[in-house]
């Protein structure tokens, strides 16, 4: 890698409820997917501060980012995305921003490929960070 290549860097939270059903938001941008609460780090930020910071913004909530789960390489996008396993402020209902424009918990069987691939990784983690590609 040159000194002056530059790729996209991402955290995203895995969120579930008591059933184990994982908190996807609906983006009002782009192609409308559905996808993990997070976003791109700013400059300066860590991935830990990322993923707060996103959640905040994305739902109005503080979370509490427990462990990082993965990362993953991103082709279309040429980026990594950082996964991390977070527990939000008990009893909180989401508030969404502009970016969304729903909110939903989802079984694991009604997710894509790669996103499940990532939120099994989160919620079967044995106590290391994983890599992966999509």
């Amino acid at each position: 890698m040159a000194f002056d290549d530059t790729f996209r860097l991402s955290a995203h939270a895995v969120i579930t409820d008591p059933g184990g059903r994982v908190l996807l938001l609906k983006a009002t941008y782009g192609d409308l997917a559905w996808g993990l609460p997070g976003g791109a780090l700013e400059t300066g930020e860590t991935i830990h501060e990322c993923v707060i910071r996103e959640c905040r913004e994305e739902l109005g909530w503080e979370v509490s980012p427990r462990y990082l789960s993965g990362v993953y390489y991103h082709c279309a996008y040429n980026s990594q995305a950082f996964v991390f396993r977070c527990e939000p402020t008990p009893g909180a209902e989401p508030s969404l921003s502009a970016e969304h424009s729903a909110w939903r918990y989802f079984a694991l069987d009604e997710l894509g490929e790669a996103q499940r691939r990532r939120v099994e990784d989160c919620l079967d983690y044995a106590g290391a960070a994983v890599s992966g590609r999509f």
